[in-house]
């Protein structure tokens, strides 16, 4: 039988949960603190962590130097069509590669895992060639195509871990009670994968929503930018950065995400005890 932890032990658990909620949450609030200080605190000798004359003048030059604003619904729009084109295509296909093990789907899974270590570099000016072909560089679309390309492979392998734990009793149950496969899979299958849906869908949308690189090479007009490429220009020529203005964008840049994690980790927690109950 085993006992229950000590005092000693519960102390040390907390006090190491209390480090790592630290160490995660100092950048954010560091990040507040300076989006809210005076040009002459941010080049203090001896900074303050709490701003001596707080200002939101950061914020407001954040907006009218850059269009923060346009520049935020074109990474919206861009992250939400991929994160919903992800999970269209790799729920089917998760499903056949886990259900329907062969060795060809074991090669293709290993391909697929294996295609996530090739660099950006190596891969931007063929993907800008193909796209400038069939006319969607310097689009939306032809960036989420990319997006969703690139996300596909570690959702695949996410989702058929998921499937893979759905026991095959369950349809098996369901298909002798005389429901058609299409049956199975919307009334069975699909309820208990809700989380792994959820986490699919929240890993898509922060990707895409924190991606720079390929946004910088593929969009170059100014109006169809996303924000990391609008915020990358509070940096100057020689590198200098506008810590201020930068510091306000890059704290606005966060709070969708945030939000959209918060939205989705309820749904997450509701998908996992609904699976839980129907399992």
């Amino acid at each position: 039988m085993i006992g229950r932890p000590s005092r000693t032990g519960r102390a040390l658990r907390y006090v190491a949960l209390a480090a790592y909620v630290i160490f995660l949450g100092f950048p954010l609030v560091w990040l507040l603190s300076t989006a809210f200080k005076p040009p002459r605190e941010l080049v203090a000798l001896h900074p303050t962590f709490v701003p001596v004359h707080p200002t939101v003048q950061n914020f407001v030059q954040a907006f009218t130097e850059q269009d923060l604003g346009r520049a935020a619904l074109n990474s919206l729009q861009v992250s939400l069509a991929s994160a919903v084109l992800t999970v269209l295509v790799a729920l089917p296909a998760s499903y056949a590669l886990a259900r329907f093990r062969t060795r060809l789907g074991t090669v293709a899974l290993g391909w697929v895992l294996l295609s996530q270590l090739f660099p950006f570099v190596l891969l931007i000016i063929p993907i800008f060639l193909i796209l400038r072909e069939i006319g969607l560089a310097n689009t939306h679309a032809g960036l989420v195509l990319i997006y969703v390309v690139w996300a596909l492979p570690f959702a695949l392998w996410m989702l058929q871990g998921f499937v893979r734990n759905i026991p095959r009793e369950l349809e098996e149950a369901a298909s002798v009670d005389g429901a058609t496969r299409l049956q199975v899979l919307r009334r069975v299958v699909l309820p208990l994968l809700a989380p792994g849906v959820v986490a699919t869908a929240v890993f898509s949308f922060i990707s895409a929503w924190n991606e720079f690189f390929f946004a910088l090479v593929l969009i170059k007009t100014p109006e169809l930018a996303t924000l990391p490429v609008a915020l990358a220009r509070f940096v100057g020529i020689e590198g200098t950065a506008r810590l201020g203005p930068l510091a306000a964008g890059s704290l606005l840049a966060t709070l969708p995400s945030l939000i959209f994690f918060a939205v989705m980790q309820r749904r997450l927690s509701s998908g996992s005890l609904a699976g839980a109950v129907k399992g």
